[in-house]
């Protein structure tokens, strides 16, 4: 599944906590196949908003949601723990 470009505030985030080559290697493996056990790619609750998340480290999650044209678009990435 091919996931959007992500909006200026996004890459303005991943730069910032210097998470670039762990989204570089994430997307990779998202694009190759959505459910690569490093990614624990999960749906969030309640499930009828139909919002997922996949796992860029230990820390950092990026949330996202299937567009009708079938693309992943992420609209956040959050420190998981906080």
């Amino acid at each position: 599944m091919k996931i959007k470009p992500l909006r200026d505030d996004l890459l303005e985030y991943i730069l910032k906590h210097h998470l670039q080559k762990k989204w570089d290697k994430s997307v990779r493996l998202f694009e190759i196949n959505i459910r690569h056990p490093s990614l624990n790619t999960e749906i969030l609750e309640p499930h009828w908003r139909g919002i997922y998340s996949f796992r860029l480290d230990s820390k950092y999650r990026a949330l996202f949601f299937i567009t009708p044209q079938g693309e992943a678009e992420v609209f956040q990435i959050t420190n998981h723990y906080k």
